[in-house]
């Protein structure tokens, strides 16, 4: 069954609709709104299986798969009318490349793409067959920026070996083609690739002039290079009452209505005709409340302490311009929300924050058409102005399953802050919206975000399944996954979030 459901409704009056406090009873992960599941990936609706885009130099592979036909039927991006925001996904297979005059024997083989032309991108990744391979080497890439001969320097792509993931075994994995993946890298509006895989060559055992064994690099691998398209064009209110004009909201699918709680199954009936007057309108950004306001929204008893921060704005998924017609339609929840893991996209920190959205519709389609995922891997992400993006689709007050922490995803949320920040200090207004949102969002579960929780591994490469393991509850990714995400320096920045965080909730 499928229901209309105002997640959050931003307002300054007596009228405010409240927010459920927390997610359906259930003790496991679920999901409801059951649907088909999205086109294979290894093509797509109208792919075009003849490499057409040229090459620069060297002869590049004979073929190419990818989506030149958007699911919504939008032309391939030099064609497309202003209006039409469909991306697209080129899948290149990599292999051998050329053997250099001056190559030592037994040095490990190189895979990769000679320099070529492509049709326009901004991301790119490498994916392979094996979900539970690891590919032990490094990639890098050079791209060329679009309509000029300009090209990079060689840039590294992050081989985080399956560390955001779907748990195994979870309902995620159930008859899904999930494949290995890179993080995937920005690099901006280009129409020239490179790419090389340099594989591991681990010292010989007993001598060291013996020449080493080259580890093998994962079969299948292919370049993903990710068209973002162009954002939707902003839409003006229609008819809305001079109170309600300028209150935004958002909309999504809920889990059947008798698992809600109570007093949000009331709210629903009694707000029908405000939810589908708002509905009409459409939403962009979910607003600010004050203290006051949030702990209101709640339905707070009298005289309680809410131990809630402030909701902070967040820009939805209409708002960074996601097509919903890529992910499933069905949405996983779990019990709640004890922790938040908080990651690093690792996409590189070249982008502007006006930007960013195309940044997040790139990471989406990079998730669900490259790597198999059935909707984007995080709960929200922070851009390094300090915005705040919905991100896997479900609900921003309920406790949505999301594939961010492959062993934790169980109760907990994935906050990514789009960059990477190995080396690079995260912005104060990135690490101050992590604060805010985790105020906002555990305080609605009631989690202490300076407090300490104990979670069940569902299996990692840094816990087996079943051990039980007291983190703080706002944690780094590495603290549940052997991994560097979220980058040294982000990562240090973990406990200033922690006391701001707690701070804005009053304790």
């Amino acid at each position: 069954m499928r229901a209309l459901l105002v997640t959050s409704v931003g307002v300054t009056c007596a009228a405010a609709l409240t927010l459920p406090l927390a997610a359906p009873a259930s003790s496991a992960p679920v999901l409801s709104a059951a649907s088909a599941r999205p086109p294979s990936l290894t093509t797509e609706p109208g792919t075009d299986t003849t490499d057409t885009s040229g090459t620069s130099g060297t002869t590049a592979p004979d073929t190419i798969t990818s989506d030149t036909t958007a699911p919504d039927g939008a032309e391939p991006r030099a064609a497309k009318s202003a209006a039409a925001p469909a991306g697209s996904t080129q899948s290149l297979p990599l292999a051998p490349l050329a053997v250099p005059s001056n190559r030592v024997a037994g040095a490990p083989a190189v895979q990769g793409l000679p320099q070529r032309d492509a049709r326009p991108f901004s991301l790119v990744g490498v994916v392979w067959d094996d979900a539970e391979a690891e590919l032990h080497g490094t990639v890098q890439v050079r791209t060329r920026a679009t309509g000029t001969t300009r090209w990079s320097d060689w840039q590294d792509v992050e081989t985080h070996n399956a560390d955001h993931a779907a748990d195994l075994g979870s309902a995620e994995r159930e008859g899904r083609t999930v494949r290995g993946a890179t993080a995937p890298l920005w690099v901006g509006d280009s129409d020239g690739v490179e790419v090389r895989v340099r594989p591991e060559s681990p010292a010989a055992p007993e001598s060291q002039d013996r020449a080493a064994t080259p580890v093998p690099l994962p079969e299948g691998m292919r370049l993903e290079l990710v068209d973002p398209g162009r954002a939707p064009a902003p839409e003006p209110a229609r008819g809305a009452p001079a109170n309600r004009a300028a209150v935004p909201a958002v909309f999504a699918d809920t889990p059947p209505t008798a698992a809600l709680p109570e007093v949000l199954t009331a709210e629903i009936a009694a707000a029908s005709a405000v939810n589908a007057e708002v509905a009409e309108i459409g939403a962009s950004v979910i607003p600010a409340l004050t203290q006051a306001e949030t702990a209101e929204s709640v339905n707070l008893a009298p005289g309680a302490k809410p131990y809630i921060g402030p909701r902070p704005r967040i820009v939805t998924r209409k708002g960074w311009g996601a097509d919903e017609k890529l992910r499933e339609r069905n949405f996983g929840y779990t019990k709640s929300v004890k922790a938040a893991f908080v990651h690093h996209s690792a996409t590189g920190n070249n982008y502007t924050c006006k930007q960013a959205p195309s940044v997040l519709r790139s990471i989406y389609r990079y998730h669900v058409k490259s790597s198999g995922w059935r909707d984007f891997g995080y709960n929200f992400a922070v851009d390094k102005c300090g915005n705040i993006y919905e991100g896997r689709a479900g609900g921003v007050t309920k406790a949505v399953l999301g594939a961010h922490t492959l062993g934790f995803n169980t109760n907990t949320m994935g906050i990514a802050v789009l960059g990477s920040y190995g080396s690079t200090n995260p912005p104060a207004a990135a690490v101050t919206a992590v604060s805010k949102l985790t105020a906002w969002k555990l305080g609605l579960f009631g989690a202490n975000p300076k407090g300490k929780v104990t979670l069940v591994s569902g299996g990692s490469n840094k816990y087996k399944k079943g051990v039980k393991v007291k983190m703080n509850v706002i944690s780094g990714h590495r603290d549940g996954f052997a991994t560097e995400c979220p980058g040294a320096r982000l990562y240090k920045k973990l406990g200033t979030a922690r006391t701001s965080s707690a701070k804005l909730q009053g304790r």
